[in-house]
């Protein structure tokens, strides 16, 4: 049914991700899938913010990301579930609805926390994604 699941994983905030993962990586064994798993890093914002920040910090951060990412999913995945790890730079949303267009995700398996007052006027990452996706999107309570 599924062949390609996507898992947004925030690596400073484990208790966000972790029951989404292990069922994204249930999902990939039930169903022969493959497991992409994006992390992403906030960018400046605007240019002249980045103007302060040592020439070559943005690709170090991307690389230091990488390294984790792939290291959490040889840790947590089993060698028979194929993945891939992606690391994408700007705004969280958009950068999920991006891999998975670009990966052809036909699942998002994302974890979510108990909404709060701010988010129901601002809009949690989930929210947005679930609004806007073009395939299927499993939110997992933390």
């Amino acid at each position: 049914m599924f062949r390609e699941i996507l898992v947004p994983i925030d690596l400073s905030d484990e208790p966000s991700w972790q029951k989404a993962l292990t069922t994204a990586i249930g999902l990939c064994q039930a169903f022969g899938a493959r497991l992409h798993a994006i992390t992403v890093v906030p960018d400046f914002g605007l240019p002249i913010v980045g103007q302060y920040f040592p020439e070559g910090y943005m690709a170090k951060v991307r690389e230091e990301t990488a390294q984790q990412l792939h290291a959490l999913l040889a840790a947590k995945a089993p060698d028979t579930v194929p993945t891939q790890c992606i690391v994408a730079e700007g705004k969280i949303y958009q950068e999920i609805l991006a891999a998975a267009e670009a990966t052809k995700a036909d699942l998002i398996v994302m974890g979510s926390h108990r909404p709060e007052l701010k988010d129901y006027l601002l809009g949690p990452n989930a929210a947005k994604v679930m609004r806007h996706a073009t395939c299927s999107v499993l939110v997992v309570r933390d």
